[in-house]
């Protein structure tokens, strides 16, 4: 506990222990925590080393890659608009975007798109990254496809395809791009879309022994065209997403929008916004009763498309956020928010008034996140 940085109020203590206990390699990556609690921060901590190659210090003003947390803060940009009536989350996605609207995706509902229900999770042909990370160019070209399942029917998750689909249903219903709405709804230091001031805070991402051994397994299982385009976005990203200097440690993916992930934030920002989104922090509150219903409606759940055989437990998702479940329990039922690769997480829980932040530059296995909401469901439940 003595190297940890930041500060916590004093009956928060367990779950700066439980935080200081994830990060097991300091001197290789680090990683840091925010709750908000009632529209306060109570916890704002970080550990470890943000940059292994040069030994810089995981401080109060470092940024971290979301990964897929970033989806989370996409969905509340579109639950502001369903909550304007902007956007019509019953309204088929070939409403807004008609060139949508084709070998059978017609009816899609923009919904069941944030819900992983389109069918379109990866290219059908090998992709180069600047055109993955051309996000216009690459939703008209997944637009185009033909999908792997009748849309709607099913789900699977859209690791990094959803991202651009949904950004381009956001232009072409407000004529304004997703990540700079984000920066209206959030003034925390967290982006959809970073600028080279924000990457320069950014840490470095590094792998865990664990996490390159999850990589060699995943490169073993991989016998077919399509699940290769799948796990690489067409061959656009390397296995695992993180290299040196490549995949989401690439600056060119840090600043390209992608809305799959790559958002950069601080922990405190990210469990900021989060706060926002139940609780008046600050003086803001995102969304309303009515805004939070619309995004946390269940819309996918159970076994998905590849799933015949698995025994779960299995996620579940809204309009584009995933709700608590049995595979990511959170603080209570009422939880939602995101996840993302390596141990990211962000969410909200409105029955505790809580936003919530873990960030690491350690890929991980496995998520080191309910550890830590344990403990901190604990202390609440306690006060």
């Amino acid at each position: 506990m003595s190297e940890v940085g930041g500060t916590f109020e004093p009956p928060f203590e367990p779950v700066v222990a439980a935080f200081a206990e994830t990060v097991t390699e300091p001197e290789s990556g680090g990683a840091a925590l925010s709750v908000w609690h009632r529209g306060a921060e109570v916890v704002n901590v970080w550990l470890g080393t943000a940059d292994a190659r040069t030994g810089r210090a995981w401080d109060e003003r470092t940024m971290a890659v979301l990964f897929s947390s970033t989806k989370g803060l996409a969905a509340l940009v579109v639950g502001c608009l369903a909550e304007q009536s902007r956007i019509d989350l019953e309204a088929p996605v070939a409403r807004y975007w008609p060139e949508f609207g084709v070998h059978g995706k017609d009816e899609l509902t923009v919904g069941d798109l944030l819900a992983h229900r389109a069918g379109l999770i990866s290219p059908d042909a090998d992709l180069g990254l600047n055109e993955v990370l051309d996000s216009h160019w690459f939703a008209a070209r997944l637009a185009a496809q033909k999908p792997r399942w009748t849309p709607g029917e099913t789900h699977m998750y859209h690791a990094v395809t959803w991202g651009p689909l949904v950004r381009e249903v956001v232009v072409r219903a407000t004529g304004r791009e997703l990540p700079e709405l984000f920066r209206e709804l959030s003034p925390a230091e967290v982006t959809l879309q970073a600028t080279d001031a924000e990457v320069a805070r950014v840490a470095h991402l590094s792998s865990s022994p664990a996490y390159e051994a999850q990589g060699r397994m995943l490169e073993q299982l991989l016998t077919d065209e399509a699940s290769r385009r799948f796990l690489t976005t067409g061959g656009a990203f390397p296995l695992g997403f993180v290299t040196e200097d490549g995949g989401f440690n690439d600056p060119r993916v840090q600043k390209a929008g992608l809305v799959s992930g790559g958002g950069l934030g601080t922990a405190s920002a990210l469990a900021r916004t989060w706060s926002s989104v139940v609780t008046p922090t600050r003086g803001r509150r995102v969304l309303s009763e009515r805004g939070i219903a619309l995004l946390t409606r269940e819309r996918s759940s159970g076994p998905g498309l590849m799933d015949a055989g698995n025994p779960g437990p299995f996620h579940r998702w809204g309009a584009g956020v995933q709700l608590s479940s049995e595979a990511l329990p959170w603080l209570s039922s009422a939880s939602f928010g995101h996840d993302g690769a390596g141990g990211q997480a962000g969410f909200a829980d409105p029955d505790h008034h809580v936003g919530f932040g873990y960030l690491t530059n350690r890929m991980q296995a496995a998520s080191n996140v309910p550890q830590v909401v344990s403990a901190l469901k604990a202390v609440l439940d306690a006060a």
